[in-house]
């Protein structure tokens, strides 16, 4: 029936709204600009007051840049300070003593949480006068708010400390830009108010905000996106400045929207099926724009900020990954690092992550991956109970093939990351996947859909994180990682109330993704599990993670990278030698707690944006110092442990030079030595070209221990490395295996005459230097793009003469200048050819492999220029071989998709390699990351010239080694092994002759046999042995050893270890020394020694450790 009361008349035209004047209309209603005083920003707060009656400032200016803790800083000279007042310079720490008074009045005694407002647009931290840290402060409207006491309304004075740091979120640079940071920035106090907010306006602002987005990006045409329009209209229409009491009637029209529950966490209690999982999240970059020091505090202001928040909103949950800033904060700041314990107790603040730093895994060696995770779980496991069982690095520059592997190894089967998101030529196929390792291990890995890892929560990034969801038919769900990050600060009571009123809006309307909040980051891991039936039913993704951008990542700030590979090799040495001598000798002690210091410090310089160079020049000066304290206490460490095995730096009565051998195979090499330790001539020597009072001689070893010089051998015209200039400007150099020629500066001919062929193309020019123009769009430091490879200059005019003159090294010395301010003087050599001697015959073969061996020394002062090295060979193969961590990995030649066009710049470790099935070329290097080759050019990139975010990075004095190495065959063992001997120089000292053999016995106590694949990288003791414990996790009985072995060439093999050590147990265990399944093993009779014999095979490219429970 129609309705009775359906008026018969109409006199009251009504228009269609004109849609998009409403849309622009609503955008007023939160706007500060022109009708501020006339929308809700003119209400949000109901007092505001900063005068003397109620706010007193004092401040001390810390003096000389230094950071004082606050039982110290408050010992300082306060003076009077006002709001207006600029504090600097950069980098600069200020102390505010404040005091405040509340009013005796309604307005301020009857509301329920007044604040204090204090924005001097930097970085600051709340304490009380006990010296707890409460809240950080971030300027610019970013967290300018501390919520003060209720007992503060009682008419006293009341005290409270900010510390203020003269940096931003971001440093002191153009951000925009990322530019070198301002030296002389200074930071006005605008805001140090007390506030008594209108709650009201407040939550109806965040509302207004919510549904504004809705009507704004929503499907226009949809009666979603037109009723949040109309809701928006109505509350602009009833909205009176002049009359709070319609801010009641306003909300009522946004809860018919939103829903009744949005201001508790009751809304996520409706029980309909979600789709989003928010974690809050608060990325602290370790150091970037501003250095270490600064990162300590703050992860001191996140987090306390964090805690505050998860008592405040008992649905938040926050993951914070990075052991070393927790052992910061724990030293630091005690008190704030046990509120924290209690509540990862409480399952509200999640440790995630398992590595000591959110580490780059492009260039840390496999042993420096381990140590990542070794570090960072057993931090985790000591002071929270547990382990992490998630890898969390969302901001890593690519991600290597061995990293499932690692973290299966480290107790962790998931993974998180999002950079992909950023690849500049191709877009990543996956959201939710499982990553497959180089051995067949893997992980399930998740790229939030959302492509951020630092989210607002704005409206499009949880509409994204379905949207833009890659594998929706495996799973519908997906992460959100939200809040400030990069500078650290986390989720903001904002963010939290937001997020409440987009579930709200998901229950009441729809077409919003619902958000699911109150779980852990592990939490959403299980779901996926349960849902993909523990991954079977998700896509593969085998092999590395290449991330199509930061390609410059691999060469940037060269001296740090050399440190990196030294200290690596170092304390491979460090613990070769210590085992060994807390074995053997009653004196020495395992030296634990000093190795641990030095790979914290190591992998603290592998975070992801100091080992890549995208940090400024501060956290270099830092990252060098460090590195020299590496190499002075590791040389300190080193040096006890020989003499603690009868080893002297220094020669004494009735003792002969020798060296040690660190690697486990045996080796021959040509090295400098005191003329003194070879004068009664029986050892083959040649003097210095430079006249120093060295000589050359060969050091043999039959295996890890003991090298000797070879005596009574005479090298032959055969055997010898000679040089001679053949007409002008024609240079030979030459030995039993190769034959170099060197016209023009560059090698023009090498003759491989063994195998009677010319290793370079016809016309073929290598170590031809070239300097490519390097001005990528945006990231300097970061990026190199494929267009530079299109502007080229070959270096040339190069002066050229002999070096070394032979027998058992020549070379020929290229000087070239760059530019007026740049020039290199590259050094090409070639080494006689020694038979090995008797005493190593019948034993493991040495590599014999001859390469020529290049040392250049690079003066570099450029700009926006990238220094490269090219070596064209006669060599056809659509992939290249390159060495990664415990294996190697190929890539394409060429350019036939995108996917292989993206891969113009690749990371390479010690060697990377183009072979026919017949014949190949290896190019070997001692420091350098960066490497390409397309078509039969291999190229080694040196040096780059980015003037942002430091501005004088790579500018100075360089030396580096790298080789051009032909073989026969493809890439095989011996290659892997010439490149380790490449990389770990013998140790030269001296020993007493008597006791010569027990050291080398000593030294030569393990060992692989029946297999050159497998490598034996490292041994170490046991990290909880009762003489190596220092109390952190439960003590283990008795002494062990253990080694680390992996398949280096990408198949399943068996191998046996020997070792003269007493056994009593052999297991497998994992990376963090868990035992596993025992291994069998025999004991017999070599020699008049007893030798165990413990059969192992690896899967193809697996890495294994095996405990040897000592007898």
């Amino acid at each position: 029936m129609p309705s009775q009361t359906y008026p018969q008349l109409n006199n009251k035209p009504v228009a269609k709204k004109v849609r998009n004047i409403y849309k622009e209309r609503i955008k007023q209603f939160l706007s500060e600009g022109p009708y501020k005083l006339f929308n809700l920003p003119a209400v949000l707060d109901d007092a505001r007051i900063s005068d003397e009656e109620y706010v007193r400032l004092e401040v001390y200016s810390v003096p000389d840049l230094k950071r004082p803790h606050f039982k110290e800083a408050i010992k300082g000279t306060f003076r009077p300070a006002r709001k207006g007042e600029s504090f600097g310079p950069s980098w600069s720490t200020h102390w505010f003593r404040i005091h405040v008074r509340v009013p005796r009045k309604a307005v301020w005694l009857d509301n329920k949480q007044l604040e204090f407002h204090w924005d001097n647009h930097n970085e600051g931290l709340v304490y009380n006068t006990e010296g707890l840290p409460l809240q950080g402060l971030t300027g610019d409207d970013e967290r300018p708010v501390w919520p003060i006491p209720n007992e503060w309304k009682n008419g006293e004075w009341h005290t409270f400390y900010i510390e203020a740091s003269c940096n931003g979120m971001f440093g002191n640079g153009d951000r925009d830009q990322i530019q070198p940071p301002d030296p002389n920035r200074w930071f006005v106090l605008s805001y140090a108010d007390l506030v008594a907010p209108c709650h009201d306006a407040r939550a109806l602002y965040l509302d207004f905000g919510i549904i504004a987005d809705a009507a704004i990006q929503l499907d226009q045409d949809s009666w979603e996106s037109n009723v949040a329009l109309k809701v928006c209209n109505d509350v602009m229409n009833v909205f009176d400045p002049e009359d709070k009491s319609t801010l009641k009637k306003c909300r009522e029209f946004t809860k018919s929207y939103l829903g009744d529950a949005i201001d508790s966490p009751e809304v996520y209690e409706s029980g309909q099926k979600t789709f989003v999982y928010a974690i809050g999240h608060c990325h602290i970059d370790t150091a970037w724009l501003w250095p270490y020091a600064e990162t300590r505090r703050k992860t001191a202001r996140s987090w306390a900020s964090q805690l505050a928040l998860i008592r405040q909103y008992p649905e938040h949950r926050f993951a914070c990954s990075q052991a070393q800033q927790y052992k910061w904060l724990k030293e630091e700041y005690p008190d704030l690092f046990e509120e924290i314990k209690k509540e990862v107790k409480n399952g509200k603040f999640n440790f995630i992550g398992g590595s000591w730093v959110e580490n780059d895994t492009n260039m840390p060696s496999g042993e420096a991956l381990v140590r990542q995770m070794l570090l960072g779980q057993r931090f985790f496991e000591s002071n929270f109970g547990e382990r992490s069982v998630t890898y969390w690095l969302p901001d890593t520059f690519g991600y290597s093939p061995q990293v499932p592997q690692v973290c299966r190894g480290a107790g962790m089967s998931r993974f998180l990351t999002q950079k992909l998101s950023w690849n500049n030529i191709n877009n990543f196929p996956n959201s939710t996947f499982n990553w497959v390792a180089l051995d067949g291990s893997q992980v399930l890995c998740h790229m939030p859909p959302a492509d951020t890892y630092t989210s607002r929560v704005e409206f499009s990034e949880v509409s994204n994180s379905l949207r833009n969801h890659k594998n929706l038919e495996q799973d519908q769900t997906g992460l959100l990682v939200f809040g400030i990050g990069d500078g650290g600060g986390g989720p903001t009571a904002p963010m939290l109330e937001k997020l409440r009123r987009y579930r709200g809006l998901s229950d009441t309307v729809g077409l919003l993704p619902r958000v699911k909040m109150g779980h852990t980051a592990d939490e959403y891991f299980d779901h996926l599990e349960k849902s993909t039936s523990e991954g079977k039913d998700l896509v593969t993704w085998v092999g590395e993670l290449y991330f199509e951008l930061h390609r410059g990542t691999y060469t940037t700030q060269s001296d740090i990278k050399k440190g990196n590979r030294e200290s690596e090799v170092l304390l491979h040495d460090i613990e070769y030698l210590s085992t060994l001598a807390s074995l053997y000798s009653s004196h020495f002690k395992y030296p634990k707690e000093r190795i641990d210091e030095l790979w914290e410090i190591v992998c603290l310089n592998q975070f992801h944006d100091v080992l890549p160079g995208s940090a400024i020049e501060m956290v270099y000066d830092d990252a060098r110092e460090l590195y020299a304290e590496v190499a002075k206490k590791g040389a300190k460490l080193v040096k006890e442990a020989a003499e603690a095995l009868g080893l002297s730096e220094e020669p004494t009565t009735n003792s002969e030079i020798i060296a040690v051998n660190t690697l486990p195979w045996p080796r021959q090499e040509i090295l400098a030595v005191p003329s003194s330790a070879v004068a009664d001539g029986k050892s083959l020597s040649q003097k210095l070209a430079d006249n120093s009072q060295s000589q050359y001689v060969v050091m043999e070893s039959a295996g890890s221990g003991l090298s000797k010089p070879i005596q009574g051998f005479k090298a032959t015209a055969e055997s010898a490395a000679t040089v001679i200039e053949s007409k002008p400007g024609v240079f030979v150099l030459e030995n039993k295996k190769l034959k170099v020629t060197i016209e023009g500066g560059v090698i023009t001919s090498l003759w491989d005459k063994e195998e009677d062929r010319e290793v370079l193309t016809k016309g073929g020019k290598a170590n031809q230097f070239v300097i490519f123009d390097d001005k990528p769009l945006y990231f300097q430091a970061w990026d190199t793009e494929v267009y530079s490879l299109d502007q080229r200059r070959y270096l040339s005019g190069a002066k050229v003469h002999i070096g070394e003159t032979g027998p058992l090294r020549a070379s020929v010395i290229v000087e070239l200048k760059i530019s007026d301010n740049s020039w290199l003087k590259s050094t090409i050599s070639v080494d006689a050819c020694i038979p090995p001697s008797s005493s190593v015959k019948g034993g493991e073969p040495i590599t014999t492999l001859s390469y020529v061996d290049i040392t250049t020394e690079v003066e570099w002062r450029e700009n926006h220029k990238f220094l490269k090295v090219e070596f064209p060979v006669d060599v056809h193969s659509d992939v290249a071989s390159y060495e990664t961590q415990f294996g190697l990995i190929k890539r394409p030649t060429h350019f036939n998709t995108s996917w292989d066009v993206a891969k113009f710049e690749v990371c390479c470790h010690k060697w990377a390699d183009l072979s026919e099935v017949t014949y190949g070329v290896t190019i070997m290097n001692d420091s350098k990351y960066g490497f390409a080759t397309h078509g039969n050019i291999q190229r080694l990139s040196l040096l780059r010239s980015p003037k942002a975010p430091d501005g004088h990075a790579d500018m100075g004095h360089h030396v580096m080694k790298y080789a051009i190495l032909p073989h026969k065959g493809t890439v095989n063992s011996e290659i892997i092994r010439a490149a380790y001997n490449y990389n770990y120089p013998v140790r030269t000292y001296f020993g007493p002759k008597k006791t010569i053999q027990s050291t080398e016995d000593i030294l030569s106590s393990v060992s692989i046999d029946d297999s050159t694949n497998i490598i034996l990288s490292n041994i170490k003791r046991g990290e909880d042995d009762e003489d190596t414990s220092l109390g952190d996790l439960p003590v283990k009985s008795g002494k062990s050893v253990y080694l680390r072995v992996y398949d280096s060439m990408g198949g399943r093999t068996k191998a046996t270890i020997s070792t003269t050590l007493p056994v009593k147990k052999v297991c497998w265990s994992n990376l963090l020394e868990d035992e596993k399944e025992e291994l069998e093993f025999e004991t017999v009779k070599i020699n008049k020694k007893n030798v165990t014999k413990i059969p192992i095979c690896l899967r193809a490219f697996e890495v294994s450790t095996v405990k040897i429970q000592l007898a």
